[in-house]
């Protein structure tokens, strides 16, 4: 079966995490893609395939004779979607020859346009896996699922060492790696498989942390308010207003952090507002932190002590700090890139894998393109032959850790 083929039949699973649930995982719907991976494996040969009781999938494939000593590497995609415009099943179209202009998604009114999207230049004449405009697509991560589970049905056709293989739920709401069991995956290095373009090869990411900022106001009658009224709302805003308008996520790229709120909520009495704090660089990311707190304590120094509290939550570091001290897990992956015909692109990564945790959590594990585009939101696409590449990519890597 096709990468793509896998694709279409892993997305017809609706799989959503759900980040108001304190369970694990956090919605049962994975555990139906779960056990249908576990039979999947076990019929390609994975004796040991196995479902945990948080839904974390772990399967082995023994070194070909000769190869036992080679240096056991494994590869990692997660199950679940997130939520956002996940309210009914997708409905993947398939575009043959694509002519390189803006593509209408179904009858959504929605449309995929190389001014906003220009990397679908460089998909004229693919045929691409697009939405129907009205969900996500799901490439995101089932693409790294495909690609794994298609190299999984042919590694009997070629000499490799020690394989691990695992499917991950919850990766979208930040607890990917909270039961993921290290030695029970059993390798030296991991490579996620939750990029985006083919190629890519990815061993920095975000230092992460959320900050949720609470702010308690004076309420009285606005008729005799004058010096005793202080709007909590009003208070929210200023807070904002003190954190620099240019490091917000639709104005930063490359290596630049941001701070980008996500939710606010506000009356006279009590408001709240949530944000993510996202650096690559350790001491701009303290600095970041510190900037919030200087915030809050300008206010309480201004409306009184207690009108503002923070509390700010470190959530990933940039994984970075481990990958360098271990070079050969980058440079086979650019090697195997090369090998299946593509250029490396090692660009850090705007945002955190699990290879992140992973990574601090004793297994090195860089992250490498599937060939999808436009994740979380209704314009995700994908190109079958980025999938393909992707199978290469991770054939080529597996031979070159069994030289």
């Amino acid at each position: 079966m096709k990468a793509h083929e896998r694709l279409l039949k892993y997305v017809s699973y609706r799989t959503p995490s759900d980040e108001n649930s304190d369970t694990s995982p956090s919605s049962r719907c994975q555990f139906e893609l779960a056990h249908e991976l576990v039979n999947e494996l076990k019929a390609l040969g994975v004796a040991d395939a196995e479902c945990d009781e948080y839904c974390y999938v772990y399967g082995h494939i023994p070194a070909t004779p000769g190869k036992e000593n080679a240096t056991a590497i494994g590869f990692c995609a997660h199950m679940d979607t997130v939520s956002d415009y996940c309210d009914h099943d997708a409905n993947p179209q398939i575009v043959e020859n694509y002519d390189g202009e803006a593509l209408p998604l179904g009858d959504s009114g929605l449309v995929l346009d190389p001014d906003v999207f220009p990397h679908l230049k460089e998909l004229k004449g693919r045929t691409l896996i697009t939405t129907d405009g009205t969900t996500v697509l799901g490439a995101d991560d089932k693409a790294g699922i495909a690609e794994i589970m298609t190299v999984v049905e042919h590694i009997n056709e070629f000499e490799h060492g020690p394989i691990s293989i695992a499917f991950t739920p919850d990766e979208e709401i930040g607890r990917g790696t909270a039961h993921f069991n290290v030695a029970r995956f059993d390798a030296k290095y991991g490579y996620t498989l939750d990029g985006s373009t083919e190629g890519e090869v990815q061993y920095e990411t975000f230092n992460a942390a959320t900050a949720k900022v609470y702010f308690k106001g004076e309420n009285v009658h606005p008729g005799s308010a004058k010096d005793v009224m202080i709007n909590a709302a009003l208070v929210a805003m200023e807070f904002d207003s003190l954190l620099p308008a240019a490091e917000r996520p639709e104005r930063t790229e490359d290596h630049e952090g941001f701070y980008h709120l996500t939710a606010m909520s506000g009356t006279v009495s009590d408001a709240a507002l949530t944000y993510i704090i996202r650096d690559h660089d350790a001491s701009k990311f303290s600095s970041r932190q510190d900037t919030i707190k200087t915030a809050a304590k300008f206010l309480n120094e201004r409306y009184g002590e207690g009108t503002v509290k923070v509390e700010i939550k470190e959530q990933y570091r940039n994984m970075a700090e481990v990958l360098e001290s271990c070079p050969d897990a980058v440079e086979n992956a650019k090697k195997a890139c090369h090998k299946a015909g593509i250029e490396p692109i090692v660009i850090p990564v705007r945002g955190g894998t699990d290879g992140a945790n992973l990574s601090f959590m004793g297994l090195p594990c860089p992250n490498i393109g599937t060939g999808g585009h436009a994740f979380h939101g209704p314009y995700e696409h994908i190109s079958i032959e980025g999938m393909e590449k992707g199978v290469e990519v991770i054939t080529a890597l597996i031979k070159e850790f069994a030289k």
